[in-house]
């Protein structure tokens, strides 16, 4: 999920005349989007317009960790697209949104099963269980429009424009020189001097290259557009993590469970609001696990969240009573979607298709996931908590009872990317090249996960954090940081041993 809807920094985006001149127009104020803004008006003189079709990013549902499933699910802060019918999930359309001793226990339950701890997944050890990290500081969620943009903003020299919905980029010849968007039943014209920078997402950017001309040449005839840059890879290549909560149901009433009604909300929301302290200052997936499913693979292929609660994402509870969940999916599918737009209309969806599991490789991965799982949590340090499983259920223990439930139960881990890949200019699939330029056209770069060659080994919030330094870098002509001489570790047996 790669928006950051906000109303500014010290009041709210200028709702003046919003045609004019800038130096740089960046599309999209999400992770990579607001690091751009930051860095690119660090002078405090370049003039810097942000675009964002979001709103205001204030209140609890967005500041509070603990929330983070309201606005997933709500149309005031989701695009609402659909996913396309998946065939190998039984049809169904996954939504493409826009302090515990069980987490103790359960990395007990790890290293008793023969898996590492480590203190810190994103330094030297990636593989094994411990402490999650959270984008979050003095018990707010610390967004990128926290951390960047809304500081960017009080230099004076950053426009911020909400609501606005980016039809098309303006070309003079082959050169990006604005962009045309809607807002409010208005149509607007804004030209940058120096660049446009599209960072509106693994779905919309692609969207915007391909209304703009730049892409497959028979899908742009086909949707009435014509074609400036024939870029066969715009739309291609869509990764993502998919991943099924493995529920047990606990047997002691420690769990999330007890604070699911509305008295407990409102007295941990307003514990939150007047000390942003408490069960709300936590986005509670405070545990997380990253292990190889077999041997001969070289790096953890297999990443688990664990929850104190066994619930989905819109809420609801599967079970009532109390339990725990982890969220386990493989890391790099070998299935690739697209994105396509119908027309040339910035108010058309478009179409969006993963092709879940559809290489065969897939399902062979997830078993191993759901089987590693239970042999987890069948350890010791569990006896005390580990009730019965709740999903998929003690019975489901055949190829096909997983697989089944894999195809009922799946779910986006919300990690879109790949779309507009990164790759050699002379690569005809590729878009951008190293530099983040959209190749074939001058003036245009693009900034966020859609750049990806393959889906990150992990979450993509950081690393979409650090395409936005690293196009900041290039464009404002700062060498590069030095590569690291850091030499991450590698199980010395992992040619023959699991863990």
């Amino acid at each position: 999920m790669e928006t950051a809807a906000l109303d500014g920094s010290g009041g709210a985006p200028d709702s003046g005349a919003m045609d004019g001149n800038y130096d740089y127009i960046i599309i999209g104020s999400g992770s990579a989007g607001s690091a751009l803004a930051y860095r690119l008006s660090e002078d405090g003189t370049t003039r810097v317009l942000v675009l964002e079709f979001g709103g205001s990013d204030a209140g609890p549902l967005i500041q509070m960790p603990a929330a983070l499933s309201y606005p997933m699910n709500m149309k005031r802060y989701d695009w609402g697209y659909l996913a396309e019918p998946e065939p190998a999930l039984g049809g169904r359309s996954l939504v493409c949104p826009r302090d515990n001793p069980l987490h103790d226990a359960f990395v007990a339950s790890a290293e008793a099963a023969g898996y590492a701890a480590t203190p810190d997944y994103n330094g030297y050890r990636q593989e094994g269980f411990g402490p999650a990290d959270m984008t979050v500081w003095k018990g707010r969620r610390w967004s990128a429009a926290n951390a960047y943009l809304k500081p960017a903003m009080k230099r004076g020299n950053v426009r911020l424009v909400t609501g606005a919905m980016v039809d098309r980029i303006i070309f003079e010849g082959t050169r990006a020189a604005g962009v045309w968007f809607l807002r409010g039943g208005q149509r607007h014209e804004v030209r940058a001097n120096a660049e446009v920078v599209l960072s509106a997402g693994a779905i919309n950017s692609p969207a915007i290259l391909q209304r703009s001309g730049i892409g497959p040449g028979a899908g742009l005839q086909s949707a009435g557009v014509e074609t400036l840059a024939a870029r066969e890879g715009v739309g291609g290549n869509l990764q993502d993590h998919l991943e099924v909560y493995f529920q047990i149901a606990c047997l002691q009433p420690i769990t999330l469970y007890k604070h699911l009604g509305l008295l407990s909300k409102a007295r941990i929301g307003a514990e939150w609001l007047f000390f942003k302290s408490g069960l709300g200052a936590s986005n509670q997936f405070e545990t997380l696990g990253f292990i190889r499913s077999a041997e001969g693979i070289s790096y953890p292929d297999i990443q688990y969240h664990f929850l104190p609660v066994a619930i989905s994402y819109d809420g609801r509870a599967p079970a009532a009573g109390h339990g725990f969940q982890l969220h386990v999916g493989p890391m790099r599918s070998k299935s690739r979607g697209h994105v396509h737009i119908r027309d040339g209309g910035a108010a058309t969806a478009p179409e969006i298709r993963f092709n879940y599991m559809s290489h065969p490789d897939d399902w062979a991965e997830f078993r191993r996931c759901i089987r590693l799982s239970r042999e987890i949590i069948a350890q010791a340090p569990m006896d005390p908590y580990r009730g019965a499983e709740i999903q998929p259920g003690n019975d489901a223990t055949s190829d096909e009872a997983i697989d089944a439930f894999i195809r009922d139960h799946a779910e986006s881990a919300y990690h879109p990317c790949g779309t507009v890949r990164m790759g050699r200019p002379d690569d005809p699939l590729a878009v951008v090249d190293p530099q983040c330029r959209v190749i074939g056209v001058d003036g245009l770069r693009v900034a966020d996960s859609s750049i990806f060659p393959r889906i990150t080994n992990g979450n993509l919030n950081a690393p979409s954090i650090m395409t936005g330094e690293k196009a900041a870098d290039h464009i404002l002509g700062r060498t590069p940081l030095a590569r690291a001489n850091d030499t991450p570790f590698f199980h010395p047996e992992w040619q023959t041993k699991q863990r």
